[in-house]
């Protein structure tokens, strides 16, 4: 039977030993992918350009990869790099969670920074009253939240590239957890047509978009409404789509958060049992989905969702 040593040296992909980057190195790494350059790292820093340099060089060489294209305009993260600036914040954030949740063994509560993404229905209708609850319960709990465009990879990605502790994101069949990542259902919104209020034929109007609205679920439904036409107005986000709506300019279908304090301007109405729905979750990280902060948001998410 072959006992493995943990303290053996390990080695990367081209055979080279590989050691542990440590905090620093980490935060280099970090600083030059925000910055975009080396000179800028190095001031956010307050090192010399060629100590940044050396540390970057050190790290590429433990990881057996280029993780950043040199050029006159700046540093820009290779394919890996990025990989690697994502592990490198979520194990940043990791050390920072656990000074915190020691500090606060004491008191036996959540305490420091908790860090969110939210698109922004949920951040302006879903996460105030959970925040509000959570701060009644655990007043040292600092939330620190950003609104992120649900597109592409979404609040979801801000999660894996290390940005977010959790995010709260649209879930379902075409747009799943990431494998990386674990994650729950808060709630369903269902959808409906939104139409100005006292106009004799909304549906001969246009049809009003955005692009974080549906899934491709959605998509679908849509697809098969004769009545429904192709959107031909595309709008920011769906609080101009709302204002659009409501001075006449045409009609939209909505999920129920973006239609929280709709103006009088406008009339909400039912598309009945058939309608399209789209499920509203969180996500965070496996590392952090035990963190104290981290479930008591959770929980209280949970709440008012329900």
């Amino acid at each position: 039977m072959r006992v493995k040593d943990e303290g053996a040296p390990r080695v990367n992909g081209s055979g080279d030993t590989v050691a542990d980057l440590a905090p620093r190195e980490l935060r280099v790494l970090v600083a030059v992918g925000r910055e975009r350059g080396f000179s800028a790292a190095a001031v956010a820093l307050g090192m010399t350009q060629s100590a940044v340099s050396h540390s970057v060089r050190g790290s590429e060489r433990k990881l057996g990869a280029v993780l950043f294209e040199r050029g006159r305009t700046g540093a820009t993260p290779t394919p890996a790099g990025e990989r690697a600036l994502g592990y490198a914040r979520r194990v940043l954030r990791l050390l920072e969670v656990m000074a915190a949740e020691v500090r606060a063994t004491k008191a036996d509560t959540p305490a420091g920074p908790l860090r969110i993404a939210a698109f922004r229905s949920a951040a302006l209708h879903l996460l105030p009253r959970a925040l509000g609850r959570l701060a009644e319960r655990h007043p040292d709990v600092v939330p620190e939240v950003r609104i992120v465009r649900e597109v592409g990879r979404g609040t979801a990605g801000e999660v894996l590239d290390g940005r977010a502790d959790l995010g709260i994101a649209t879930l379902g069949t075409t747009s799943p957890v990431p494998p990386e990542l674990v994650g729950g259902i808060l709630l369903e919104e269902r959808y409906a047509l939104v139409h100005p209020a006292g106009h004799p034929a909304p549906r001969t109007l246009p049809l009003i978009d955005w692009t974080e609205n549906c899934t491709s679920y959605t998509r679908e439904w849509w697809a098969g409404q004769e009545w429904l036409p192709p959107a031909t107005v595309e709008a920011e986000d769906d609080g101009a789509v709302l204002s659009m709506v409501g001075t006449g300019f045409g009609m939209a279908v909505m999920p129920e958060l973006s239609l929280v304090g709709a103006p009088s301007s406008v009339r909400i109405t039912d598309l009945g049992p058939e309608r399209p729905t789209r499920s509203v979750g969180y996500v965070t990280t496996p590392e952090l989905a035990s963190s104290p902060a981290v479930r008591a948001l959770i929980r209280e998410l949970r709440a008012v969702a329900g």
